[in-house]
């Protein structure tokens, strides 16, 4: 009887201590000016809930709170937006304090030159070096002729095979990706090293920074110096050759050309920036929309007859051209249906560099505003029937600058590679859509938080399209 009267006083004192802990954790968060929420325990907050939780721990928070409350996420206190005016505001007003503020493990894993961590100048200067390297002429000569060459190769041989397309479509698009950057051939040991060690950086990405060893941010850290290593061996490779490549590397090389001189450590930093942004967005959206279309026969017909018009005018195994992007108005449609539908980006993150009043409040100097933008995809009053994929609603004059079109973030954080991302997409569906037919093997079990992913995978047989 003792023992168990031990027992007893023993959990009544935990539960009293950790009741104590959360107490004092909201306390000291409540000061006047701030909006209601909750805080969490210290230093982890409530970022377990939120992973796990996802939408449902928004939407009870907001049922209590309302649209504008706070928390604290991944390792800082934040203010969570999920009013949709309150949301473009912010995103459009970067001047006015509100400045990018993504979580410090994604800071101290992509570097201090990565253009999520400056501000100002320094941003727009960032931005510019990126955007040269996705511009119009640059798609056009340079990046769309290797992704055309690398997909049309790759996506070779399908015939008859089974792949979990989650799996597949990510070594495919990051393969793309190192091609375009710095010329990796697929089949080499070097790729192979990126692999291994970048899909540790992405998780630790998103991570709490914890700097204990076997944590995912540990292991990003570790991760992205591996990374660096390698890519500056590249560097002072291509410095001591004069061997011509026609990659994005060489072009933030050539100091004498490139309006955007930057040093070396920026070139590297601006590198993973680019194998990091355009990785799991287009590759999650190219999984998505094979989903999509294999289970809407009748927009597949329309993809398909969109791919086959632009194959017949065309030579056998003759590269397709920036204006055939241009012309595939219903694959771009696909894309952003794909997007709003499985919502790849749940939202965007800011942070005041200064006290700000939001809303009726005042959000202190420091503090991160997550702008919610999941739920503007299935605001019935923006998209009719908006958990039915359809992308004809897309074709419509404007359909892509309305006010509460967010896709690709707002302001001046607009996504730089947008377009780059969308040619990568593109030209994967070019070649699968006039090669072969997919059928699903079992049912596809889907998570949509806090990433879209399929835990037991995605698997797909394919064969042969033969038109004739």
């Amino acid at each position: 009887m003792a023992f168990l009267m031990e027992i007893i006083i023993g959990v009544l004192s935990v539960v009293c201590f950790c009741f104590l802990l959360l107490k004092c954790n909201g306390l000291r968060y409540r000061k006047n000016g701030l909006p209601p929420g909750t805080m969490g325990w210290p230093v982890f907050g409530e970022t377990t809930e939120f992973l796990k939780q996802g939408p449902n721990f928004m939407k009870n928070q907001k049922a209590r709170y309302g649209s504008f409350f706070k928390s604290h996420i991944f390792g800082s206190p934040t203010i969570i937006s999920m009013d949709e005016e309150l949301n473009r505001y912010i995103l459009m007003n970067e001047s006015k304090g509100l400045v990018a503020g993504y979580p410090q493990s994604m800071l101290d894993i992509l570097g201090n030159s990565n253009i999520a961590a400056v501000h100002g100048s320094a941003h727009k200067f960032l931005r510019g070096a990126l955007l040269s390297l996705v511009s119009p002429q640059m798609l056009r000569d340079i990046v769309l002729p290797r992704i055309d060459r690398f997909m049309s190769s790759q996506l070779s041989n399908w015939d008859g095979k089974i792949f979990n397309l989650q799996d597949h479509t990510k070594e495919v698009i990051f393969l793309s990706i190192m091609d375009q950057i710095a010329s990796i051939d697929p089949t080499s040991r070097r790729a192979d090293y990126f692999k291994k060690h970048f899909f540790k950086l992405v998780l630790g990405t998103l991570s709490l920074p914890i700097n204990l060893p076997g944590t995912n941010y540990r292991n990003g850290v570790q991760a992205r110096k591996d990374l660096l290593s390698m890519l500056r061996k590249i560097l002072e490779e291509r410095k001591a050759s004069n061997e011509s490549y026609k990659d994005m590397l060489s072009c933030l090389m050539k100091t004498d050309e490139n309006k955007y001189k930057l040093n070396d450590d920026e070139i590297l930093d601006l590198e993973l920036t680019l194998m990091y942004s355009g990785y799991e967005t287009v590759s999650t959206t190219t999984m998505m929309a094979l989903k999509f279309l294999h289970d809407n026969p009748k927009a597949l017909e329309e993809i398909r007859k969109e791919h086959l018009a632009i194959r017949e005018k065309k030579k056998p195994n003759e590269p397709i051209d920036y204006d055939d992007i241009k012309s595939m108005r219903f694959t771009r449609a696909v894309i952003f249906e794909t997007s709003r539908l499985a919502t790849v980006v749940n939202g965007v993150l800011r942070k005041t560099n200064k006290d700000v009043e939001l809303n009726g409040y005042l959000i202190p100097k420091g503090w991160r505003i997550y702008v919610y933008t999941r739920e503007i995809n299935y605001d019935p009053l923006i998209y009719t029937e908006p958990l039915t994929f359809n992308p004809w609603r897309w074709m419509e004059k404007n359909s892509e600058t309305h006010n509460y079109f967010l896709l690709f973030g707002g302001g001046t954080r607009l996504c730089p590679a947008k377009e780059l991302g969308i040619t990568e997409i593109s030209t994967f569906l070019h070649y699968i859509l006039t090669r072969y037919r997919w059928e699903e093997i079992g049912e596809t079990k889907l998570e949509k938080f806090p990433r879209v992913q399929a835990p037991n995978g995605m698997h797909m047989r394919f064969s042969s399209y033969q038109q004739f």
